[in-house]
């Protein structure tokens, strides 16, 4: 076996730290052999997928904690005095190969996991847990942070002072000033949350793996547009099975609820996604318990009254005061006209005769059957113009109108799934030169090895070490309706806005221009992060930008005027209503966050809890033996804990900014380039200055509001 014995200084590890004196920091045996721990010769240094095995993570993990506690050791034991190079910096570069490890492998098992990954995972995020609480609880790390905090910055840009405060009050929030006795109970706490998080996601992806319906009959599946039946039929395949299938996932259970008549099939359907693991084999209900009351035994120690107020302290927000005025604003602003759109959508389906009231796995059925009657559209209309190869090429070439960027497709960069692309980034030419910005990897289908959902995450953050610029290894990650064996993909109008929306994200982590990653990108304020993908669904219904490149994936016809025409008329349509389902996952989440009682948290009836929780903004039906948080995994398993307000709180930021697009021209180059500069300082400034810096004033709701066509 090929092994390498390194011994190398501090500042030749951290070699941007100048003059500073560091001592000698002698790193465990590295095995080269191991794909995860050698130099990557591979385009741009990205990850050589091709070559990693499972059975590589587990000792590149244990080898990467073993260099982050030698870096960590030498940063506390330098004789020197504490500096801003040579503490805090130096703990801005250390982990570099567990974040390069972790990179690959967190992403991965949310994009293409397997049970061994979960196996591996369970096993290794103790460790990665320990290391994190070994180094923010260790007090003579803290003490080297705080003499730093506390004396001259003379010299010191205003980035460096943000890093500077962001690396202290990293400490504070985690531990650093507990007592001893309390610092073992933040590990007690911390430890055993990262694990239920982790199997809060592993239960929620093998319930919704675990439900499907088998259909044989050729009568229930006749009225279904052939996209569906060839799906369904497609899935049966997969699985062994004849006729057609209909399974939980996205690309499945949306079609075959929105175009089905089979109200018994529709009713197993929504009870079987709305309950995923609530009770039975993955049941999550004692695991949501167990993470409310670890957070808020985590806040109680750090001296906050729940884990709301700790979580917000550090948002735009500010407080839970602020967010639920927020929420309760826009609830107030749209309750009226969300009822209106029921009572509408109820009547219309008893014309139709439904017999009774709409029930919610009738609403996707009606709601369609509404809008295709009133606006004369429907999804089977706007697909064909929709293939999946075209709005590629159409969001590549937004981005080009905006920013000057170009794709081109690299078969030589590794990809982790056959399904995958890989794209090199470049920036506009400047005097016959294009500078790479990034490496785009886009993954569009659904898998049994990838979660539900869409999203963007990073290989690679940017970063500037040594004079050298790092760019990033960006990646979206979508379940998106496949291609089949007669036809290609065709997008509906909302996989189309998702793609947007998600290549905001992108263009946020793409376009990153600073020295630090920690904060560059996507790395800001949580209610922040969604305005650079919600500003971007506002050219999905932009005529201008829609004839540029949706033709039919036939006949090559440009998508005509009058269907952009009713896509704009439809555009609000259930606004009010979509709103309030938004409004119930805010209101849902800031109520698990702020419960102060232990007690009253054990004893918590998890489906009771949430239909008093989102009873002021309930407009369908409640269906007894249903509930969302049991597969919630934004708040318990996916960083949005106390967060998920800021989906609303970002769709005003994007209605305020999208309106200077609307007021200028929405490719207009001096708004473009304001916004590009807002997308690439990240987290480096304060998010309201970097908003106020673009749109000149602060965000209003009033925006939001007048967005949606309500008055």
């Amino acid at each position: 076996m090929k092994k390498l014995f390194l011994m190398m200084t501090l500042s030749a590890l951290l070699s941007s730290c100048g003059s500073d004196q560091m001592p000698q920091v002698v790193l465990p045996e590295i095995d080269t052999s191991n794909p995860l721990l050698a130099q990557w010769d591979t385009p741009y240094a990205t990850p050589p997928f091709d070559k990693i095995k499972i059975s590589d993570y587990e000792p590149a993990f244990e080898t990467a904690i073993a260099v982050s506690r030698a870096e960590i050791d030498a940063i506390v034991n330098n004789p020197a005095k504490p500096t801003f190079k040579n503490t805090i910096l130096a703990m801005e570069r250390q982990g570099e190969l567990l974040g390069r490890i972790s990179g690959i492998f967190y992403n991965l098992r949310e994009a293409d996991t397997s049970d061994e990954m979960d196996a591996i995972a369970m096993r290794i995020q103790p460790k990665m847990t320990e290391l994190s609480n070994d180094i923010s609880l260790n007090p003579e790390l803290f003490a080297r942070v705080k003499a730093v905090y506390e004396g001259s910055r003379r010299g010191l840009s205003d980035v460096d002072i943000k890093l500077l405060e962001e690396t202290y009050k990293g400490f504070a929030r985690s531990g650093a000033e507990l007592s001893d006795e309390k610092k073992e109970e933040y590990r007690k706490y911390s430890s055993s949350l990262a694990s239920s998080t982790l199997l809060f996601g592993q239960n929620s992806l093998s319930a919704t793996n675990a439900f499907a319906i088998n259909i044989t009959d050729a009568k229930k599946v006749a009225e279904l547009p052939d996209f569906v039946k060839e799906g369904m039929a497609a899935d049966a395949k997969a699985r062994g099975e004849k006729g057609w299938t209909v399974t939980l996932k996205a690309p499945s259970y949306i079609p075959f609820m929105t175009y089905s008549s089979q109200r018994d099939l529709k009713e197993k359907l929504y009870r079987a996604y709305n309950s995923r693991a609530l009770g039975g084999e993955f049941d999550n209900t004692n695991v949501i318990k167990s993470i409310i009351s670890d957070r808020l035994a985590i806040a109680s120690l750090l001296g906050y009254k729940t884990y709301a107020d700790y979580v917000l302290e550090d948002k735009m927000a500010e407080s839970s005061e602020n967010v639920n005025n927020f929420l309760s604003e826009l609830r107030d602003q749209t309750l009226e006209y969300g009822r209106k759109d029921y009572a509408m959508i109820n009547e219309f389906a008893k014309q139709n005769g439904l017999k009774g009231d709409v029930m919610p796995w009738d609403w996707a059925y009606y709601t369609e059957k509404y809008k295709s009657e009133k606006y004369a559209i429907n999804d089977e209309q706007v697909k064909p113009y929709l293939k999946l190869d075209n709005v590629i090429k159409g969001v590549f070439l937004l981005a080009e109108k905006l920013y000057g960027l170009s794709f081109v497709p690299n078969k030589d960069i590794q990809v982790y799934h056959p399904d995958v692309t890989a794209y090199e980034v470049y920036d506009k030419d400047v005097n016959g030169k294009r500078e790479l910005l990034s490496i785009l990897y886009l993954d569009f289908f659904p898998r049994e090895s990838k979660r539900s959902g869409a999203w963007m995450t990073e290989f690679r953050g940017a970063k500037v070490i040594d004079g050298e610029e790092i760019r990033p290894l960006v990646s979206l990650v979508m379940n998106f309706t496949k291609p089949t064996e007669t036809m290609p993909s065709l997008l509906t109008f909302d996989e189309f806005e998702t793609f947007l929306h998600e290549f905001g994200h992108a263009l946020h982590g793409m376009l990153a221009k600073g020295e630090y990653e920690s904060m560059n990108g996507t790395a800001v304020y949580r209610d922040f992060v969604e305005l650079p993908s919600q500003i971007m669904e506002n050219w999905a219904t932009e005529k201008e930008y829609l004839d540029m490149w949706a033709v039919h994936y036939k006949t090559g016809e440009k998508i005509p005027a009058e269907l952009i025409e009713k896509i704009v008329a439809a555009k609000n349509y259930l606004a009010a209503y979509l709103n309030l389902r938004q409004l119930s996952f805010g209101i849902s989440d800031m109520k698990w966050h702020m419960l102060t009682d232990k007690k009253q948290i054990e004893s918590l009836d998890i489906e009771s809890f949430e239909r008093e929780a989102v009873t002021s903004v309930q407009i369908t039906p409640l269906v007894e033996g249903t509930s969302m948080a049991p597969a919630f995994t934004h708040i318990f398993s996916g960083g949005y804990a106390a967060g998920y307000y800021g989906y609303k709180w970002a769709e005003v930021l994007a209605a305020d900014a999208y309106s200077l697009f609307e007021e200028k021209g929405i490719f207009d180059q001096q708004t473009a380039s304001k916004f590009r500069h807002l997308l690439e300082q990240g987290g480096q400034r304060h998010p309201m200055d970097i908003y106020v810096e673009f749109r000149g004033h602060k965000p209003e709701t009033k925006a939001l509001i007048e967005s949606m066509g309500l008055k």
